[in-house]
């Protein structure tokens, strides 16, 4: 949920506004409370759509038709107003996960549970179809799980089964991928009830494989595969559902069973009154009762202004507290921090403190011992270095110190290294968290205290959104990484379809990798794809692989862990394929190289860091030598991944603090004129004025040097370091290309991009 926007309305409807549930092209859907407590999703169509009479028949429609469903598997209308200036639709919230983020996160359903999710989503259809209507977009994403059962939402489209459809001839109305032949061919006013009974089949098939019945890509592809195309069902191993999908997705919609007539054909217990959430599988369960939790935490508590910080800033609204309450840390109680390790809280470099005498202190937030122990370790090797190159300068204007706090890699860990950063009124920046979870935890707490944050291996397409906007992700995303990925496997002229295997054993990673690849292939090229999701811990992938080649993939992408890309190179190397195979950077482990063994030749990988010590043999990057040689004088090794990286991000923290510094003395010039460099030099700052008070030693303001970094330009060993306005996420998708050879990883270069 996103914070109210200052346009927004307050109260609609004797609603109080919360926050935005989402927003489209045609309206804005609100989380709202009545007098009485109860929350609701709030439809409230936009100004410039409220004076359209087609529109607003529409949505009259909408209104009506949901008003017309009785049944406890659809999510009833609690009030309406469809013809004052601003129309509104209000339903009853449910705060459970849809169909399609539980299959993208846990992977598909087992058995039993896609017999419940058809027997009770086939009651919803027959309440629909019982009151005339026609739903018309039955699809995952229009699914919400709960405890007892599924709910099915959005009556948008739906419309009385005899009535004309409001319009364009041959427009498609529905969900390319869910939607039934007679919708596919944009005979819309002709899709009756047996069309529902299509798009459930596909909706079953979908949770029961991972994936769509009819493939994804483009959607003039795949409307024709909806009506030509016989569906892929591989992986429904059980007979009666294999068989009741088959009746369900007949090309002819008089061969399709009615609703009614699945509910009796389904001979499957389901979740009675106040039952458990045992019809699902135990992630998705405690997934639901995240939401569910979550939700607990809405009632009037306002979240705490950190009163220290040197300047004002806005106060943290209510949804901060739903992302902390999500995140676990209500579940923090006094004196647990004994459980994190201090790794040290000392000066770097040989020079002495500044002449002025201030020491000021960048933290490190890090995963020491954890599961990503390695890049924590690269990330604090490189966080103290570029702190010895600032304290090595005679004349600089302050003294840098390096405070390591360490969470391996445990969320509710990271909270209190969170929490322990923010109270140290020495620390300017703290660099990381190392992973992506421990990263979204550790969020409320820096950005309540508005201390900046920069992350360079956490690379989530999106995190809560925060107030005081102190988050900095400077390293490309999953997402921006799909795009170097597109361009090196599809950009080549025996490259025509993709195969995306999505692992769930690699957790968020994976999902958000491969279905990023798979979004944009049909963006980027003239390419297609065919994805497989398989459920974590899946041993075997030959059944896999041979599906994807079985479906003409030229190319091969994994998005996983070490181990299952060893698995994937495996079972590639017993099939005669000999296109090119390319795996997730989360792949490029020792683990996958000593487990693939000679399988693994050849594949290769774009990662979003840079081989700055030439550890490969290769020449590096330039710039990196004087990096790269100070790194082996300081710790005796050649860098490792990830360790350029916070080298850069904090050399860009140190020009700005300078910076802001210098332009609190007298003629607004620091003691150099100049911020700081690094060894591959730097860009100055933008010239942001400061945004806050300095305290009484000179030290910037925590929310000045936010302000600062947000507009700042640094030029790095990995990468141009530049942050856009909105999301203050890294601008630009540059990243670098790996190949497995000889039982190492050898670096090739930045990864190619298209010539246009």
């Amino acid at each position: 949920m996103d914070a109210l926007r200052p346009g927004d309305p307050a109260r609609i409807g004797g609603h109080r506004l919360l926050g935005r549930l989402g927003a489209g092209g045609m309206g804005v859907v609100y989380l709202g409370r009545t007098e009485a407590g109860a929350l609701a999703a709030i439809k409230v169509i936009l100004p410039e759509h409220a004076g359209d009479e087609d529109f607003r028949t529409r949505f009259r429609r909408e209104a009506e038709a949901a008003r017309r469903v009785d049944s406890p598997w659809a999510v009833p209308v609690t009030g309406a107003d469809t013809e004052s200036e601003t129309p509104w639709l209000a339903t009853e919230f449910v705060p459970g996960p849809t169909l399609s983020e539980v299959v993208a996160r846990c992977g598909p359903l087992p058995t039993r549970s896609v017999h419940v999710l058809g027997r009770l989503l086939s009651r919803a259809l027959t309440a629909v179809h019982g009151a005339g209507l026609v739903h018309r977009d039955v699809k995952p994403g229009n699914v919400l799980l709960t405890a007892d059962g599924p709910r099915l939402i959005d009556f948008g489209i739906a419309r009385a089964a005899e009535a004309t459809a409001l319009t364009a001839t041959g427009l498609v109305v529905g969900t390319p991928g869910f939607l039934p032949p007679e919708q596919a061919t944009g005979a819309g006013a002709g899709a009756g009830p047996e069309g529902d009974v299509f798009s459930l089949g596909c909706l079953l098939a979908y949770a029961a494989t991972g994936r769509p019945p009819f493939g994804s890509g483009a959607v003039d592809a795949l409307l024709y595969r909806t009506v030509h195309d016989e569906p892929d069902l591989a992986g429904v191993d059980d007979p009666a559902l294999r068989a009741l999908l088959g009746e369900c997705l007949a090309k002819d919609p008089a061969a399709r069973p009615a609703a009614a007539d699945l509910d009796t054909r389904i001979a499957e217990d389901v979740p009675g009154d106040g039952a458990s959430a045992d019809w699902l599988p135990e992630d998705v369960a405690r997934m639901i009762a995240e939401r569910s939790a979550a939700m607990l935490a809405l009632p009037d508590i306002e979240a705490t202004v950190n009163t220290s910080a040197t300047t004002s800033a806005p106060a943290p609204a209510r949804r901060r507290f739903l992302a902390l309450a999500a995140g676990g840390a209500v579940a923090l109680g006094a004196g647990t921090f004994a459980a994190v390790r201090l790794i040290g809280d000392e000066p770097d470099g040989r020079s002495g403190a500044s002449p002025a005498g201030r020491r000021w202190v960048i933290g490190v937030h890090a995963d020491l011992t954890g599961a990503q122990e390695a890049a924590g370790r690269a990330q604090e090797r490189g966080v103290r270095l570029a702190v010895d190159r600032f304290n090595s300068r005679t004349d600089k204007p302050f003294t840098l110190a390096v405070k390591v706090l360490d969470d391996g890699g445990d969320p509710a860990r990271s909270v209190r290294v969170a929490e322990e950063f923010a109270r140290d009124r020495d620390v300017l920046a703290v660099i990381g968290p190392t992973g992506d979870a421990a990263t979204g935890a550790a969020l409320p707490a820096y950005d309540e205290a508005v201390l900046p944050l920069l992350t360079v291996s956490s690379l989530q397409i999106s995190y809560p959104a925060r107030v005081n906007a102190a988050f900095f992700q400077a390293s490309p995303s999953y997402a921006a990484l799909s795009m170097p990925i597109v361009n090196r496997l599809l950009l080549r002229p025996d490259v025509e379809r993709l195969g995306v295997l999505i692992d769930r054993s690699g957790g968020q990673a994976a999902y958000q990798a491969g279905y990023a690849t798979n979004l944009m292939t049909p963006s980027l090229t003239t390419g297609t794809t065919h994805p497989r999701v398989v459920p974590a811990g899946t041993s075997d992938l030959g059944p896999v692989i041979a599906d994807l080649l079985g479906h003409r993939s030229d190319a091969l992408f994994y998005a996983g862990d070490a181990a299952g890309g060893a698995r994937a190179a495996r079972a590639l190397a017993a099939t005669p394929f000999e296109g090119p195979s390319m795996a997730q950077h989360t792949v490029m482990r020792p683990e996958f190289l000593e487990r693939a063994g000679e399988t693994a030749e050849g594949w290769e990988f774009i990662a979003p860091f840079t081989d700055a010590g030439g550890v490969s043999g290769e020449p590096g990057v330039p710039g990196a030598a004087d990096f790269a040689a100070a790194h082996r004088k300081r710790f005796g090794a050649a860098p490792a991944a990830w360790s350029a990286e916070a080298y850069d991000v904090t050399g860009l923290v140190a020009q700005e603090v300078a910076a802001l510094v210098g332009s609190a003395t007298k003629g607004g010039a620091g003691p150099t004129g100049s911020p700081t460099a690094t060894s591959s030099g730097s860009t100055p700052s933008g010239g942001t004025p400061s945004a806050g008070t300095p305290s009484a030693d000179g030290r910037p303001g925590r929310a000045a040097l936010v302000a600062a970094i947000a507009a700042s330009r640094y030029k790095g060993i990995s990468r141009t370091y530049a942050f856009d306005e909105e999301r203050q996420q890294l601008v630009g998708q540059d990243a670098h290309l790996y190949r497995a050879e000889g039982g190492r990883y050898r670096y090739l270069g930045p990864a190619p991009k298209p010539k246009s």
